[in-house]
């Protein structure tokens, strides 16, 4: 199941998402965590040191070798030079899978041991100072999107991305790529307009969204929720002791977690795994080939000198029983 955080800045998004993947890897589930986030601070609260954190492969450091190896024997991609984000796979192309060994992995991501089991992490990387003045955080998450394209995973999979606050996701059609969007708010006006922002972005595109509460601290915080949000408010979560040490560096057992907040984190899972019932895959390969359409129009094929659209495979739809090409 492929998972999006998303919220405004400072909501917790990046704390609940660390809460969440650490409750998967409890229960002993495969997971490929993913930073996404302009500030990268997923590391850290999966409870990596700070230096070691900050010297985590970057995904866009290594983006010739994801198109290479992503590329694979697909006839209508000439090069590693005329693939772009979006570009979609085909007949030929290579795909990841959640369990497996890989090149980009082996590049890309480190293992995190966490209490009862460990997870793969990648990370966007941060802004570098060639960055500053002349690239946009998107540029960096575009490595995310390629890959997300070329995933293929299972029930009982997971790749859980904490992405860039507030509606910046909308950037690109990496919002489309997810199972279920996990939208975190806190019981503010400000914590709410990112929610009705998202909904609005994301109506016309089947967007499967459920909004979590945070910091809530009693009845009046979560009516409030309930009269912004409706149906969509999945659960809430309150004060952590837990939370607390974690962000001051010592983290108890998991174990030792508050039950409510293990209950929330469980509801959480098994909204996700509803939702696999529910896949469309034709859906997800149309919608990958019209953003790639989008965006070769709008500045791929100038970049590239490439016909970018002659890049999809029409008879092709990405699903668990396609096979990855040599």
């Amino acid at each position: 199941m492929k998972i999006a955080f998303v919220g405004k800045g400072g909501s917790g998004k990046t704390t609940l998402s660390s809460l969440f993947i650490r409750h998967l890897a409890a229960e002993g589930a495969p997971v490929v965590a993913v930073d996404a986030d302009i500030n990268q601070h997923l590391g850290a609260a999966l409870g990596l040191d700070e230096t070691v954190a900050a010297v985590l492969p970057a995904m866009g450091e290594h983006l010739r070798l994801i198109k290479d190896y992503l590329r694979g024997a697909n006839p209508r991609i000439a090069s590693a030079d005329t693939m772009i984000k979006t570009t979609p796979p085909g007949e030929g192309s290579r795909l990841l899978r959640v369990q497996e060994d890989n090149p980009v992995y082996d590049a890309c991501a480190r293992p995190v041991e966490l209490d009862g089991g460990a997870v793969r992490l990648m990370v966007t990387g941060p802004f570098t100072d060639a960055d500053l003045g002349v690239a946009c955080y998107h540029s960096k998450t575009g490595a995310v999107e390629l890959c997300l394209n070329h995933l293929v995973d299972g029930p009982g999979e997971y790749v859980v991305v904490d992405m860039t606050a507030g509606s910046d996701s909308f950037a690109s059609g990496m919002f489309t790529r997810f199972d279920m969007t996990f939208l975190v708010a806190e019981p503010t006006r400000k914590g709410v307009s990112v929610y009705r922002q998202y909904k609005e972005y994301a109506r016309d595109f089947g967007v499967a969204l459920k909004v979590v509460g945070n910091k809530v601290q009693g009845p009046d915080d979560l009516d409030f929720l309930r009269a912004e949000v409706g149906d969509d408010l999945l659960v809430t979560v309150g004060h952590s002791d837990w939370v607390r040490a974690m962000e001051k560096g010592h983290p108890p057992r998991f174990t030792a977690l508050e039950e409510s907040n293990r209950l929330a984190l469980r509801t959480l899972r098994e909204a996700a795994d509803a939702t696999y019932e529910r896949r469309d895959w034709e859906r997800y390969t149309r919608q990958m080939v019209q953003f790639h359409l989008k965006n070769a129009q709008s500045w791929g094929n100038e970049r590239t000198g490439a016909d970018l659209a002659a890049q999809v495979d029409l008879g092709f739809v990405l699903g668990e029983s396609v096979t990855a090409g040599a």
